[in-house]
């Protein structure tokens, strides 16, 4: 296990092409639609699970109220696109935006407290959410929902079957992957990890920890408002039941078990919880109607299992950045380099 994870680190940024690649040839080797569409929820689950881990993961805080940003996002991308008639960008940058902002003005007065106090703050967020979508008819339309949301369009081109569609979540898992793994090798990504180190050792460098907090937190809802525009422009109808405390433990189940800190774990996680039910219903077909009954009580045992035997996560405690660099200074050429600064020092 660890020669192959030393060997993902050596290879990371072939190995992400790689996994690119292969979401590109999915279709071809998958032609169902119910294929399709798992695979469309993966894509879906991943951006939000990339997003949580931004501020679990990377800064130490706990959110339970994700759904909330996943919500706004939506019905920002539903409303503008149904009553401005903006197009698939526009819409998607405005729940983007707004998502962003919500994040801002939610932690300004809360980044102040920790742990299970701002947990539970994000949770009462999530909820006050759902009522105001539920009862804001005149906006959101209440328990009705928003309906005929269009299809996507791009440049004129449109996104109008699952196939595009899929395709236009891998290029905003892509554009995801992207932007948060730059932000996590910039000078922001050192300080939230050195805040969920100690903040008081952080404090101490002089790193601004509310200021930097703030920032996780807003792009934390940023991308999960992005992948609610996404979900609306997929689904075409969305209502309040799409964003409650459920889909909140989802995502965090999906973060935890892909293991904090590690971006390629919030995609596993994502793919395992998607894909561990519908697996377990193939086995009914095979092993008899039992399977199917007990389907959830199975898929409950292997998620306690997994927290028994790999409570970090399936990737938790690996941080790819790391094991390359120490396997690079006890390289030959690492020590070789090492040895020559030495002479040079002396």
């Amino acid at each position: 296990m660890k020669k192959l994870i030393a060997l993902w680190a050596k290879y990371e940024r072939i190995a992400a092409v790689c996994f690119f690649v292969f979401l590109l040839l999915f279709p071809a080797i998958f032609h169902t639609y119910y294929i399709r569409n798992i695979a469309v929820l993966c894509v879906l689950y991943s951006i939000l699970s990339l997003s949580l881990n931004l501020i679990m993961g990377y800064t130490g805080i706990a959110v339970l109220g994700m759904a909330a940003f996943y919500g706004i996002g939506a019905y920002t991308y539903a409303i503008v696109s149904t009553r401005l008639g903006l197009t698939f960008l526009p819409a998607a940058l405005c729940a983007f935006l707004v998502a962003l902002l919500s994040g801002v003005l939610i932690a300004l007065p809360t980044m102040r407290i920790s742990g299970n106090y701002l947990a539970i703050v994000t949770l009462g967020f999530c909820e006050i959410v759902r009522i105001v979508e539920l009862n804001w008819v005149e906006l959101t339309g209440g328990p009705f929902g928003i309906k005929s949301i269009p299809a996507p369009v791009i440049f004129g081109y449109k996104f109008n079957n699952p196939l595009k569609k899929y395709y236009l979540g891998v290029a905003l898992l892509a554009l995801t992957v992207l932007a948060l793994s730059s932000m996590l090798s910039s000078r922001a990504g050192r300080a939230w990890k050195a805040i969920k180190g100690d903040v008081i050792a952080a404090q101490s460098m002089g790193i601004n920890v509310f200021k930097y907090k703030t920032w996780a937190f807003a792009f934390t809802a940023a991308f999960s408002g992005l992948a609610g525009a996404y979900f609306a422009s997929y689904i075409g109808y969305i209502d309040s039941t799409n964003f409650n405390y459920n889909q909140s433990i989802q995502i965090l189940s999906m973060t935890i078990m892909g293991g904090l800190g590690s971006l390629p774990g919030s995609i596993i996680g994502a793919v395992f919880f998607m894909v561990l039910p519908e697996f377990l219903r193939w086995l009914g077909t095979i092993f008899g109607e039992w399977v199917v009954h007990w389907r959830q009580i199975l898929y409950g045992l292997i998620l306690v299992l997994m927290i028994m035997f790999k409570p970090d996560g399936i990737l938790g405690g690996f941080d790819l950045r790391q094991i390359r660099l120490y396997n690079s200074l006890h390289s030959g050429k690492g020590k070789k380099k090492a040895a020559a600064n030495g002479k040079e020092d002396a």
